[in-house]
């Protein structure tokens, strides 16, 4: 018996922190969140995280589909 996986398209945010770090954060899976000297390190990692997180975890993924990101200034 063969047991098909689903496919998840998931939205992965990465941002690089004060020391050189890339940071990759899944918004759709709280907690879900790994670092990594490079980009290709870090989005290895997330995967490996993303795995983790959906086998443990019994996880209602939002039905969203993602439409962009924008950075904004805002002056306080």
């Amino acid at each position: 018996m063969c047991i098909q996986k689903k496919i998840h398209n998931l939205v992965v945010l990465i941002e690089q922190d004060a020391e050189g770090w890339f940071v990759a954060k899944v918004p759709d899976i709280k907690g879900c969140a790994t670092q990594g000297k490079t980009i290709p390190q870090v989005l290895e990692r997330i995967k490996e995280a993303i795995q983790v997180c959906l086998e443990s975890d019994k996880i209602e993924l939002p039905n969203l589909k993602f439409v962009g990101i924008q950075t904004v200034e805002v002056k306080a």
